[in-house]
């Protein structure tokens, strides 16, 4: 297991050299959203550019344009967006509980950020703008401005490495001894 510090946008190089297990730090501009933002932009198209964007599946709690509180959301209910959203140049994508990982293959990393560490997210990320507004705080596409967001560990590599597989994999041994 390695550690690497990365900045958005990130290239193909970056997620291709991270492995399963590697420990990431993110710098640069992430951005946030959950299931109203994908189903708006599967329907409509997304209102910025994502190429090497890092996509957190979060609904911030923002005051007076400070972060009181970011930690992740259960990406399994994003899941049948991942190919599009990544089809958008997504090159990772932060969250809990996992995705499956073929959509991933030879273009994007999945990030596990731990749940429950929303004030610590909050104090690593600095509001820049907000787009879809219309779909209220926890919904919005939310533009942070990161400064060594993590740890984070490297739950999906590029070639379908995935440590939640691993362990599901290990829960169906136990069940059948």
């Amino acid at each position: 297991m390695s550690e690497h510090h990365l900045h958005t946008p990130l290239t193909k190089e970056d997620v291709l050299k991270l492995k399963a297990g590697d420990v990431v730090f993110l710098s640069g501009t992430i951005y946030s959203a959950r299931d109203k933002a994908h189903a708006l932009i599967r329907r409509e198209g997304c209102p910025i550019s994502l190429e090497g964007a890092a996509l957190y599946h979060c609904g911030p709690l923002i005051q007076d344009g400070l972060v009181l509180s970011a930690g992740p959301t259960t990406s399994g209910r994003m899941a049948r967006y991942t190919e599009e959203i990544l089809g958008l140049g997504v090159r990772a994508i932060i969250g809990k509980g996992g995705l499956p990982a073929e959509p991933f293959f030879n273009r994007a990393v999945y990030l596990a950020y731990p749940g429950g560490c929303g004030a610590a997210a909050a104090r690593q990320l600095r509001v820049l703008g907000v787009h879809l507004e219309e779909l209220g705080m926890a919904e919005s596409l939310w533009v942070f401005e990161a400064t060594e967001f993590g740890p984070m560990i490297v739950a999906v590599d590029s070639q379908k490495r995935d440590l939640y597989g691993v362990v599901r994999g290990s829960e169906k041994s136990r069940k059948t001894v």
